[in-house]
């Protein structure tokens, strides 16, 4: 990338970028939230175009107005929310996601996945529906796709986001096999451990232009966080705690029975948390998380009353909107369409949740009090 510029109406994402990345080398892009860094990948991808700048790729000066053109040049992505139909199985996935060209080349494309995945130990089987996969498994299908097609350069936004330590294992022993074997990876992340383990290189991103450049293996991630907030930023794994012994959220033998054949259900849950307390809830992909939050949050509601107990109150037949007025909030693993509406303004998107909260009065929304509140 030669001097790539991005301009939008009132904001300069990004700002005079000069980039490289050599053939087998795993180079990471680091930044905070908002920096740049997906508008920088999406140029290489073709799903935006620069405003002012050059794209050269193995040495040819290019214009990619796609991300059609980008596949047909070995270029593959994988975004941070996966773009896969649950309806659909692995291999029905794979053939969608990828050109009309490059399927008429391969012969059998279940065979071509089931090559690929034991070849990189990804542990995929093309005839199962992704709706029965983990968040890991999914991952693993879109890396296939881009496999298939013979990828040259993969860029992968947040790809460790939601996965388990084994699951982000895996990747990274994926990610270091294909590096050997001569493509190029740009890995985004904000998890500094890993990019110290897994990058042989690191550039900084800070308001859309480039801050630092670093060796990611002779650093550590403290110093590495400083480069992407600047050195006058205080950074400190201590903070005041402020534990009590009041109760603020139980359950009592909680059971969830499920009737899809591939979920979780729930049996004899007994927790208590207490106010002022942060608690873990671990385990792989797939072993009852999802109901557990579904029951807690209230998305799950058809439950006896007394399960659930938020400050000595029973709720377990209370909806969503009832908890969230005792005090409940929710921050659930699908951001887009389940956590938030992406076509919808923050504002907006506030007051879904917030009207309750003064946001408005005889009918009427507070536009100030949201704006501040935003």
């Amino acid at each position: 990338m030669v001097d790539i510029s991005k301009h939008y109406p009132g904001v300069i994402a990004n700002q005079n970028i000069h980039l490289s990345l050599a053939k087998g080398e795993i180079l990471a892009l680091l930044g905070e939230n908002g920096a740049g860094k997906s508008t920088l990948v999406k140029m290489i991808y073709g799903v935006t175009q620069p405003t002012t700048g050059r794209l050269i790729y193995q040495g040819e000066p290019l214009i990619i107005k796609s991300p059609n053109q980008a596949k047909k040049l070995g270029i593959g992505m994988v975004f941070q929310h996966f773009s896969v139909f649950e309806t659909l199985t692995v291999t029905e996935n794979i053939a969608l996601g990828i050109s009309p060209d490059i399927l008429k080349k391969i012969p059998c494309l279940k065979s071509k996945i089931n090559e690929l995945s034991k070849r990189f130990d990804l542990k995929v089987d093309p005839q199962r529906y992704v709706h029965s996969l983990s968040i890991g498994e999914r991952q693993r299908v879109e890396i296939l796709r881009c496999l298939v097609q013979d990828v040259k350069l993969l860029i992968l936004d947040e790809p460790t986001s939601v996965l388990t330590p084994q699951e982000v294992t895996g990747l990274f022993n994926v990610l270091k096999q294909l590096a050997s074997q001569g493509c190029s990876i740009l890995f985004i992340s904000h998890k500094l451990k890993e990019v110290t383990e897994l990058c042989d290189r690191a550039i900084i991103l800070r308001g859309g232009q480039i801050s630092g450049k670093c060796i990611p293996k002779d650093e550590t991630p403290t110093s590495i966080a400083k480069m992407m907030v600047g050195d006058e930023t205080l950074l400190s794994e201590q903070y005041p705690k402020n534990y009590s012994e009041q109760v603020s959220l139980s359950t009592s033998n909680l059971t969830v029975k499920t009737d899809h054949p591939f979920a979780c259900g729930l049996k004899d849950i007994n927790l208590k948390m207490h106010a002022g307390e942060i608690i873990g809830v671990a385990g792989v992909a797939g072993n009852g998380q999802d109901e557990l939050l579904a029951a807690l949050s209230g998305e799950n509601n058809q439950l006896p009353k007394n399960v659930i107990h938020i400050n000595n109150q029973a709720v377990g037949n209370l909806n969503t909107a009832q908890r969230r007025k005792l005090g409940m909030a929710y921050v659930p693993t699908e951001r887009l369409g389940q956590g938030a509406v992406p076509d919808m303004s923050l504002e907006d998107n506030t007051l879904l949740t917030l009207k309750h909260k003064s946001m408005t009065q005889f009918g009427i929304i507070l536009k100030h009090k949201i704006q501040t509140l935003c």
